[in-house]
């Protein structure tokens, strides 16, 4: 089994598709990796040789930033946005969609579950 920046890839998949199981690797930047390792894009994960394992190891350590370093770039950038205080970061801050989404209706996975409110009584005369 392939272990690669901490994760451990699917045996069974093709490399394309085994690389993008890493954070911060996508279907392109995977076929791009595979490319430059020499390795065909419908060999399986478990038919690479050691060598080829090394290679994308050292490339993912060396040029990309990807999993724990990423997210954590991310968290940061996000941070840095609700601190100045920016459209965006308040958005953050609030739980709200931050790229210009409505809210009237939808925006359940943002705002999470229903709140209900109550309707105000009619006074009785």
């Amino acid at each position: 089994m392939a272990r690669l920046a901490g994760i451990d890839l699917p045996k069974n998949k093709r490399g394309v598709i085994g690389l993008t199981y890493i954070f911060g690797i996508g279907r392109s930047k995977a076929a791009e990796i595979l490319d430059l390792a020499g390795i065909d894009h419908e060999t399986k994960v478990m038919e690479w040789t050691d060598e080829n394992i090394k290679f994308i190891a050292k490339m993912l350590q060396d040029d990309l930033k990807v999993e724990g370093e990423l997210r954590s770039e991310i968290q940061t950038n996000i941070k840095r946005l609700m601190d100045i205080g920016s459209y965006r970061g308040i958005r953050h801050r609030k739980g709200l969609p931050l790229r210009g989404q409505g809210t009237k209706n939808n925006a359940r996975t943002r705002k999470g579950k229903r709140k209900t409110v109550a309707n105000k009584k009619k006074a009785t005369k």
